[in-house]
């Protein structure tokens, strides 16, 4: 009987870790990868100006659909 309290003790502790490690990735990690990959797609389908000097690191950019909605994007040259 110790023995099986052991392993249920043991569960309970790999599945509380498991739910932490899960709800940590949920709010903290998983925020930041879909804010990137948006900005990206969105950056990606972005009319952009060009740099004048062609030692720009940030271009301003506005939508295809929405002219008066700008915003920066990495500039790729």
């Amino acid at each position: 009987m110790k023995e099986a309290t052991g392993e249920l003790n043991a569960a309970v502790v790999v599945i509380l870790a498991i739910g932490i490690l899960m709800a940590f990735f949920y709010y903290t990690i998983w925020p930041v990868i879909r804010t990137n990959f948006e900005r990206n797609s969105q950056c990606s389908k972005a009319i952009c100006d060009g740099c004048p000097s062609g030692k720009c690191e940030y271009v301003t950019c506005h939508s295809k659909n929405d002219s008066s909605k700008t915003f920066e994007c990495l500039y790729k040259g």
